[in-house]
């Protein structure tokens, strides 16, 4: 019975410890995706224009500005021109955007391949469109809005995930916003700085799979 007790008691150490190492961030490998510091996995999906895109495209890119968005969610809708705005300002400084549609368009039929491509032409688009097909990648970084942003930094051990959430504090109204959060995010990367804000709740639609 004593035994029994010690082993016990071993268990709930172990697993507080793994809990505590966890919610730390260090070198996150639990289900809801990555964490602050983590490597980001590679991935190559189908873009708008039918190339297939992955991260290692971009050979002279500092970084990444992986977007989780879609064609229905107005969250969406209302933050392209802020996704085209972003892609603007930091594709040139080596922080391209890459937008990802993880829906299930049988779910969603506005979200479909083709839809994809209506609606990339008709916003202009800048950046590449891709479909995450069989909705394998979203798990992976554990996204859970549209839109969903998650910043990577290029360096010697891979694409280090620096920011994730939110693009800024004011989905209704791009002038009202006070606090960019991506910017200041990839800014910061640009001077050698530690992100001022690392974490955001993501505000949209949940996503559909």
């Amino acid at each position: 019975m004593k035994t029994l007790k010690i082993l016990v008691g071993l268990a709930l150490i172990i697993a507080v410890s793994a809990f505590a190492i966890d919610k730390v961030g260090v070198h996150n490998t639990n289900v809801d995706g990555y964490g602050i510091g983590d490597v980001a996995n590679d991935f190559e999906l189908k873009n708008v224009d039918g190339a297939m895109v992955s991260l290692a495209d971009y050979k002279d890119a500092k970084g990444y500005i992986v977007i989780f968005t879609c064609n229905h969610c107005p969250y969406s809708v209302a933050y392209e021109d802020r996704i085209n705005a972003l892609d603007n300002m930091f594709k040139t400084k080596g922080y391209p955007v890459i937008a990802i549609n993880p829906n299930n368009p049988k779910l969603y039929p506005e979200d479909s391949f083709d839809n994809m491509k209506v609606r990339a032409k008709e916003k202009g688009f800048t950046f590449p469109y891709i479909f995450d097909d069989g909705q394998k990648i979203y798990p992976q970084y554990g996204a859970k809005k549209t839109p969903h942003v998650y910043v990577l930094e290029k360096t010697k051990t891979g694409n280090v995930v620096r920011y994730i959430g939110a693009i800024d504090n004011n989905y209704k109204d791009a002038a009202a916003a006070n606090e960019k959060y991506v910017e200041d995010a990839v800014n910061a990367l640009l001077e050698g700085n530690k992100v001022p804000l690392e974490v955001t709740k993501a505000i949209g639609c949940s996503i559909k799979a």
